[in-house]
């Protein structure tokens, strides 16, 4: 049985949290033009979705704790148009399959929710988002106001963004998250080595990108969670390139940064590889100060470690290797401190993981690095990236752009890479290449 979220367990963690009087209100991304009339594939939102399994447009859902703690607001039945966007589960739906106490067509919104807001004092709602989701919330507040004039029943006068909440109980992943992470970790591996099968002097970075998001899908996935980087040669080191339609020129290295998504919770990825199968000399030696700099910094990823302090172990490593392959001259200590590596690697090492690529969470408490916690999910990713343009650089190192990226779980046990079985060192990878076939 192909793993799911358990959205009543997380349902029930964030009314656990909230203290009597205080209630959430959420609503529904809104559908996004590409051009014309032509929408994109609708993506719900994360935090919506995190607690109801709701991926469907127009909704909104309402939780407070008591006897009925889940009221859902969603598109009606409506078998015309059902005929041309799609089966619509409707208010019946939301309470049958998703755990709604109670349910509505969304049009009832507005003459429900000043009836909801009585008796709460605290409302968690993400002002700022939609003008027009705004306007109704505060319209209701004022007839919930009026309402409140003859019974004295609380309505709210002081509100907090949901993130509060929230984002804190999404940065620790569940088991069941954990079992859907695993599952895009393995889909995403997959892709990853389709890629290597593919990847030929000759072809066009396309072809590769094809052949990725082909096993995101192929696997069960719904695609992949963000827009996949296939750059060769000097393309690696233009960090978002995303144009995809280079020729692989012989002697190429090939950066892939690419992460499946499943049940849209997703991985993320990068593997850098030779495209003849073969690493040079100088592209081996830029590659194994990327991977030592990756393995410290992994190492780093223990509970009650800072976060940063894994930012701090790749810098570290990559400084070391910098100053061994001739991009930079002078002290280690004294090149970090006045940050002369960022010419050379120039982004953080690791965010966060789960729903969405760069996940939910603060990064920092009471103006520290928080500490790493168990069920936190980190990438690690560090990097090199030396352009073809690049000045008073070795020759041969010149248009050499590296990173090795895997996704780390925190553990009492110790840091567990989630994305182990992509081939990672110099001879898996040269491995992997050498058994590709002809095709």
């Amino acid at each position: 049985m192909l793993p799911r979220p358990d959205f009543a367990l997380h349902r029930a963690a964030l009314l656990d949290r909230l203290a009597d009087g205080e209630a959430v209100l959420l609503f529904a991304t809104p559908h996004a033009v590409r051009n014309g009339d032509s929408e994109y594939r609708y993506r719900p939102d994360s935090d919506l979705y995190w607690l109801t399994g709701w991926t469907g447009p127009d909704a909104a859902i309402f939780l407070k704790r008591g006897e009925a703690p889940l009221t859902m607001f969603v598109q009606p039945r409506d078998p015309e148009q059902e005929t041309w966007t799609g089966r619509r589960p409707g208010p019946e739906g939301a309470r049958a399959r998703y755990g709604a106490d109670a349910a509505y067509a969304i049009e009832a919104l507005e003459k429900e929710l000043p009836r909801l807001l009585l008796g709460v004092h605290t409302l968690h709602y993400g002002f700022g988002r939609s003008a027009e989701d705004d306007a109704l919330v505060s319209a209701s507040i004022r007839k919930a106001e009026r309402l409140a004039r003859r019974s004295g029943v609380d309505v709210p006068e002081t509100f907090h963004a949901p993130a509060r909440l929230l984002h804190e109980l999404r940065l620790h992943k569940s088991d069941d998250e954990l079992a859907v992470l695993r599952k895009a970790a393995a889909l995403t591996t997959d892709a990853h080595l389709a890629a290597m099968r593919v990847a030929r002097p000759g072809r066009y970075e396309y072809e590769v990108e094809a052949a990725i998001t082909h096993m995101f899908r192929a696997g069960g996935g719904d695609g992949p969670g963000y827009t996949p980087i296939v750059a060769g040669g000097d393309n690696a080191n233009i960090l978002h390139y995303h144009e995809n339609d280079a020729v692989l020129g012989d002697g190429d290295l090939l950066l892939i940064d690419a992460g499946g998504e499943f049940a849209l919770y997703t991985a993320d990825v990068t593997r850098t590889f030779p495209v003849n199968g073969r690493f040079s000399e100088a592209q081996r030696r830029v590659y194994e100060v990327v991977l030592a700099a990756q393995e410290a910094a992994i190492a780093a990823a223990v509970v009650g470690a800072r976060f940063l302090s894994v930012h701090e172990a790749a810098v570290r490593r990559l400084t070391e290797g910098m100053v061994a392959l001739g991009l930079l001259e002078g002290d280690v200590d004294a090149l970090i401190a006045n940050e002369a590596y960022k010419r050379f690697y120039m982004h953080g090492t690791s965010h966060w993981l789960g729903l969405d690529v760069h996940d939910a969470g603060r990064y920092a408490r009471a103006g520290a690095s928080r500490p790493l916690q168990p069920g936190m999910v980190i990438t690690v990713e560090p990097g090199l990236y030396i352009p073809a343009a690049a000045e008073g650089v070795p020759e041969a190192l010149r248009g050499i752009g590296v990173r090795i990226e895997d996704d780390v779980l925190i553990t009492e046990d110790g840091p567990e890479v989630l994305t182990a079985a992509a081939p990672r060192t110099v001879a898996d990878i040269e491995a992997a290449l050498a058994a590709r076939s002809d095709a």
